[in-house]
Order: structure tokens, then sequence, then C-alpha cells
């Protein structure tokens, strides 16, 4: 897969696919390109043997600044069946990226606000630069950030979620990190070259063990303990029998 169209790069180096928003002049709004290529940038990547790792990423200073400009004043001219397929749009790509084998890594710089933020959260890790800030204004167009709050609320719980998207707060970097949301951040200066060798780092993990443990994970999700508990025996038998469990344990007794 190569371009998608324009607004939506892709590219895959070194076993990391690479997702880039391309509208650097629009601050990387979303609109249908970059929703559509996003999609299809997660299917490419679930089904490329040889990718490990997907990375989220916008071009310009900002990852992006949520929904374009030009689609919020054409909201005024659609009916409910044109919204309700808006909608739909991003229910299917944060259901693909949630489903997809491949852990799904933002790139944070600059501004990650309303949809950008909804975007960011969906992804599986959030590595942010230091200066890069989150958020959810919609409250103050009388909007509501309706869908991210499935992921917003096992992200950061009901309380913290509810907050702030009933504040429209802004959040720093620091602050996203501690509330639960980043993953990591990296300071500015070194930013390019710490989120290389961090990606780098996880895409030589097993790309089986990734897939594995990432499927288990949101599949707890909802299930009683002890369901949860025989579900994680399940993987722990299935992880046994994979080639990279038997090499690495190959590996660590010939250590031994």
């Amino acid at each position: 897969m190569s371009d998608t169209p324009n607004s939506l790069l892709y590219d895959v180096a070194d076993g990391i696919a690479t997702a880039t928003l391309n509208r650097p002049e629009k601050r990387n709004a979303l609109d249908a390109g970059i929703l559509n290529g996003l999609r299809a940038a997660v299917q490419s990547a679930a089904q490329d043997p040889d990718v490990r790792v997907l990375v989220v990423t916008g071009a310009g200073k900002d990852f992006c600044a949520g929904a374009d400009l030009a689609a919020l004043e054409a909201m005024a001219e659609q009916d409910i069946m044109q919204h309700l397929g808006d909608a739909e749009t991003l229910v299917h790509l944060f259901t693909a990226m949630r489903a997809c084998p491949k852990p799904i890594v933002a790139r944070v710089r600059g501004r990650a606000l309303a949809g950008g933020c909804g975007l960011a959260s969906a992804c599986d890790l959030i590595v942010a630069e230091e200066t890069a800030q989150f958020g959810y204004p919609e409250v103050n167009i009388g909007f509501v950030p309706a869908m991210v709050m499935a992921i917003l609320r096992r992200n950061l719980g009901e309380k913290r979620a509810l907050e702030w998207v009933l504040t429209g707060e802004i959040l720093s970097a620091r602050q996203a990190h501690e509330w639960g949301l980043v993953n990591r951040v990296l300071p500015g200066d070194t930013f390019d070259e710490a989120f290389a060798a961090y990606i780098k780092q996880l895409a030589a993990r097993s790309s089986s063990a990734m897939h594995l443990t990432k499927r288990l994970l949101y599949h707890m999700d909802g299930l009683s303990f002890e369901a949860a508990l025989r579900s994680g025996a399940d993987v722990n038998v299935i992880a046994r029998h994979t080639a990279d469990c038997r090499a690495g344990v190959a590996k660590f007794l010939r250590k031994g």
C-alpha cells in the first residue's frame, strides 16, 4: 500500500508501519480522506506479516486538531442519516484499531484535540513530546465526544473521564501521563531519536506474543474474574506452542 490518498501517507520499514496524517496546513484536521486512509492502513498493517508495530503520527507541528472546519460547517446541512454515516466511520475505525493484532502507537507532538485526541486515545499506546497537549473541548460548542467515552472510561476511570469531557480542559503531556492516558513523555530536543529507539525496541519483541497479549487484554474487558483467568490460561497454552516461544525458551536455556 502506498499513499492513501495524499492526506494519509503509509509506509513500512524494518517491521514498523507508519501512518502519517498529512494535512499540516489544516493541523491534520480529520476528513474523509484521513479516516478512510487510516482504516486502510490499519487493515494493511494487520495483514502484513512483516509489520510488527503500527505508528500513527501527524505531519508538521500538530498531531491532529480535530474535525475539519469545512466538515463542521457542512453539519448544518446534513440530515440525520448523513450524521449517522459519519459516526459509523469512526465506529469502524476504532473497532479495527482495537482488533488489529499489532500494537498501535500514537506519536504525538503539538496538539491532539477533540477528534485528534480521540484518535490518539484509540491507539494502544501513546508516546508524547513534552510540550504536547490533549483535550476534548467539544462541550464549548455544545457537542459531545460520545464514541471516545467507551475508550476514556477504560483508560482513566469514570470520574476523571467525566470531569475531563465536562470541563473541556486541555491537559499537558505530563498531566495526561499522570492521569494514565499517555504511556511515555519524551523531551523535545531528543524526541525523534528517543521515539525511534522506543519503537525499535517494541518491534524487536515477539510478534506472536504481542498479538496474543493485546487480544487477551481487550478480550478480558467485561469478563468475570474467573472467566478472565480461564481466558488467560487458554492463551498461556497457545503461547507455549508458538515458534517464538519455543525459540525464546531454547535461547534462554542455552544462556543458562
